[in-house]
């Protein structure tokens, strides 16, 4: 089995005096950060007694969050990513669903024998946001990886001496490519700090960033803030995008800062392991094909995956990437095909984002429901209502998703006593992470109702563009 440590350790054994890693001021080879990462392996068994199934990782930008992850794939372990930035409620919820054998708290590096590395099926378990206000866990193996890591290692050609960006938090699954499509490649790892995401082109520039790979959204806040000069020398090949659609003025905005990378638009929900289309544009933007919708082409799906297309645009897909099923099968219902049939793997993922083929080349046209997406983290509205619900004073809910040009933007609208939006932000804060944090709140006196009874979103986001 091609499981993430063998991807990492082949790599060890090919290139073990190659930079792995750049953190926090460290540079560790291939050869350190194998013996470093055992060495916490050694002090997990320590401290457990045994090999554990699950282990829950604390994710930060440090060498420790690095360490903790191979060394727990190195025991075959399920990891998942817990981001201590988000709400404690959160986190406890996510917890109480992974059942972890072991929270990694603390980096114990101990000498120690090992056994060898043990074949689990489950690499990692991350929960999306759930529309019944918990969230819903994904389980992704070995087996959904390895032709997924194989494509991209191949596709942009990554090995010793490319450098590849850091900029997804590893509760975010395009994290996966970040770490070990560049270990697998024998390339480094060259982690930022936080402040440098808000210069990218600085960043680029000062560490050598070979490849670029980041959801759309931080070219537009870093154009809003001035940090998008052009002219600056740099050494990108391929930039790549996901997690939201990449817009014209965005993929230009990025080729006047690289005009010498290719810029590829990725797509895929984290149940068909991070991606599973692609469509990289022509170097000339001259040739750039026109959409209806102003976003760059999503591409074809990977030609070694099936998929098809419903009546109302619905992009359903299976094979080697598609996930076997939610951690709790009870969140299986309507989201295959067929439906109502125990599962196999014949049955397709229903995306529930609508595509069109548009000169040739697919397009994503937007949610059929109402899960969106903001700044690349995939959001249940329904989620956000339910939070905000929890307020004392707060009655009924209804939170849209607004179009502002560059960039998506949650709106509330809410019945009941008067409150302001700083203290609602405040409020929700401390139950949901930032990105599900409406930016604007609306108090009404009821919420409008469509012909059917149900509340008429369409009246709303249509005061919300006027």
């Amino acid at each position: 089995m091609n499981t993430l440590y063998h991807w990492f350790e082949r790599s060890a054994e090919r290139y073990p005096d190659h930079v792995a890693i750049e953190v926090g001021g460290e540079f560790l080879t291939y050869r350190e950060l194998r013996e470093r990462s055992d060495a916490v392996a050694a002090g997990i068994l320590a401290a457990h007694g045994s090999v554990p199934r699950r282990i829950a990782l604390p994710a930060d930008r440090s060498l420790p969050t690095y360490l903790g992850y191979l060394a727990a794939q190195r025991l075959g372990a399920t990891v998942t990513p817990i981001n201590p930035a988000h709400p404690e409620s959160r986190n406890q919820a996510i917890l109480a669903l992974a059942e972890p054998d072991l929270i990694l708290s603390e980096v114990d590096e101990r000498d120690g024998e090992l056994p060898p590395p043990i074949e689990q099926d489950v690499a990692y378990v991350l929960f999306t946001s759930g529309s019944t206000g918990r969230p819903k866990g994904v389980p992704i193996t070995h087996a959904n990886l390895a032709p997924y890591i194989a494509h991209n290692i191949a596709k942009f050609d990554v090995g010793p001496g490319c450098r590849m960006s850091h900029t997804f938090d590893l509760t975010f699954d395009p994290s996966v490519f970040d770490l070990f499509v560049t270990w697998g490649g024998g390339a480094t790892l060259v982690v930022p700090e936080r402040a440098e995401l808000l210069e990218p082109v600085k960043y680029v520039a000062d560490r050598g960033i070979t490849h670029w790979f980041s959801v759309p959204s931080v070219v537009s806040v870093s154009a809003n803030l001035g940090n998008l000069p052009t002219g600056v020398e740099n050494s990108l090949r391929h930039s790549i995008f996901i997690g939201e659609q990449l817009t014209y003025g965005q993929a230009r905005a990025w080729h006047e800062v690289a005009p010498e990378a290719a810029i590829t638009n990725v797509y895929g929900p984290t149940e068909l392991t991070v991606a599973c289309t692609e469509y990289t544009l022509p170097r000339d933007p001259a040739d750039w094909p026109g959409t209806s919708n102003d976003t760059v082409p999503i591409g074809p799906v990977y030609g070694f995956l099936e998929s098809v297309v419903l009546d109302d645009g619905e992009l359903c897909v299976r094979g080697s990437q598609r996930f076997a099923g939610y951690l709790d099968p009870g969140d299986n219902k309507g989201r295959f095909l067929p439906d109502g049939l125990g599962l196999t793997d014949e049955h397709y993922y229903r995306t529930g984002d609508r595509v069109r083929q548009e000169n040739g080349h697919w397009v994503h046209l937007g949610r059929l429901d109402n899960q969106v997406k903001i700044r690349g983290y995939r959001i249940e509205l329904g989620e956000v209502e339910a939070a905000l619900r929890g307020h004392e004073g707060v009655r009924d809910v209804v939170v849209i998703a607004a179009d502002t040009g560059d960039e998506t933007e949650l709106v509330a609208y809410f019945t009941g006593e008067p409150h302001t939006a700083v203290e609602l932000v405040r409020w929700l804060r401390r139950r949901l992470p930032i990105h599900m944090v409406p930016r604007r709140f609306h108090h009404l006196p009821e919420i409008p109702l469509n012909a059917n009874g149900k509340a008429d979103r369409k009246v709303l986001r249509e005061q919300v563009m006027s």
